[in-house]
């Protein structure tokens, strides 16, 4: 008999319209496949009740909330103690999704600067790991995440990792993780694949980001 594995999706977004009406039937069909955990993730914290309330309703899936650094101009300012507040629930697994994306909100860097580096000192404070989303701004990334460091250690998820090299030997020189979705089955992501062969097996993560990021088919 084939033995199913355990599998923890350490990133999917189960609030999203795509899925209305179907997550029983998701959860169901994921557990089927050896997926026993989920992760289910905010990214703007006025919505974290309603992605709180998935949690609360399905056995499997776990949350965490923060504000996307493409929402980081629109959307009120992160405070600590919310953060930190929120993360007293029982299924509340990580601080984020939070970071920098220069690919499409170059212009709010410094409002994104300043969120993550909120949303850092809350991860520091509760012990939870951060969520990392990095496009665009692998320097700024890499310089930020280390100096945080240096005041103190976190723990660190570098969620859809599809950054350079250098990004990913930074991250995983401070003890962070890796998490691999769909992007390294692209035809065009032998970098990608190259990055999570070299990295240790136990620093390596993987997620759908669903619903995005299948592979192609």
């Amino acid at each position: 008999m084939t033995q199913i594995p355990h599998i923890t999706d350490s990133h999917c977004h189960l609030d999203f319209p795509d899925f209305e009406g179907q997550l029983p039937e998701l959860i169901a069909n994921a557990q089927a496949a050896g997926v026993t955990r989920m992760v289910t993730i905010c990214t703007k914290l006025r919505q974290e009740p309603d992605v709180r309330a998935i949690a609360e309703t399905y056995a499997p899936v776990f949350y965490a909330a923060g504000t996307h650094p493409m929402s980081a101009a629109s959307e009120p300012l992160a405070t600590f103690d919310e953060l930190v507040e929120m993360s007293k629930h029982p299924k509340f697994a990580g601080i984020g999704e939070t970071g920098l994306d220069y690919h499409y909100t170059a212009e709010s860097a410094d409002i994104q600067k300043e969120s993550l580096r909120i949303h850092i000192a809350a991860a520091r404070q509760t012990g939870l790991p951060l969520i990392i989303h990095a496009r665009g701004a692998d320097d700024d990334m890499a310089r930020l995440l280390a100096e945080e460091h240096a005041n103190g250690a976190y723990t660190c998820v570098m969620h859809c990792f599809s950054s350079s090299p250098e990004l990913a030997r930074a991250a995983l020189d401070l003890g962070f993780y890796l998490s691999m979705s769909g992007i390294s089955t692209f035809p065009k992501s032998q970098e990608v694949r190259d990055i999570f062969a070299a990295a240790p097996v136990e620093r390596v993560l993987v997620e759908t980001d669903a619903p995005y990021l299948a592979p192609p088919p």
